[in-house]
């Protein structure tokens, strides 16, 4: 599946873990199923919907994920359309590797709550503080320490996809997997 919807515009995220979720899910390509990742301390739950977009590939491998505003939560599996607004870059530590793990952010395209907002400046700073502590307290307990380098808008969250997708297609090229429309 594309990063893009070609009629619309919108970016493509597949859902992993729904908003208000203790625990994470993740999708193993391989057997065409979501699997636990792992349960989060009592108290923490994914504030909105976080998933990952297709054909892309970030610098840990994995497809570049994405943190959807909804006034609701979804499923695990859902394909939401969403309108690119902005992105937290960052970068991860764990057992002592340092990759980069961006954090794209994007409005569900049916979302009425959320219907204005067209870049990150449009975000609550409060609400974007609170998101960037969830990441941070999300991994320090697991062990891994992540670090927000900066808040962008749409333009570099939007560059960072076609970078993600440019890796993918790479990748793919060397294990001699095939895309497919």
């Amino acid at each position: 599946m594309p990063a893009w919807d070609a009629a619309s515009g919108h970016l493509h995220v597949l859902v992993d873990t729904a908003r208000g979720s203790a625990v994470k899910f993740k999708f193993e390509p391989g057997r065409g199923a979501f699997r636990i990742s792992h349960v989060l301390p009592a108290g923490t739950v994914f504030p909105f919907d976080f998933g990952s977009v297709p054909s892309t590939a970030a610098e840990d491998g994995d497809p570049l994920d994405a943190l959807v505003l909804l006034e609701h939560p979804t499923f695990s599996g859902c394909l939401v359309p969403v309108r690119l607004v902005g992105v937290l870059e960052a970068k991860q530590t764990a057992k002592g590797r340092t990759l980069r793990n961006d954090r794209l952010i994007g409005v569900a395209a049916g979302s009425r709550a959320y219907r204005d907002v067209r870049s990150l400046a449009d975000v609550p700073s409060r609400l974007l503080d609170e998101l960037e502590h969830f990441f941070v307290s999300y991994n320090e307990k697991r062990g891994r320490k992540f670090r927000v380098l900066g808040r962008f808008g749409p333009a570099r969250a939007k560059s960072l996809v076609k970078a993600g997708e440019r890796l993918f297609r790479r990748q793919a090229a060397r294990s001699g997997v095939r895309e497919r429309a």
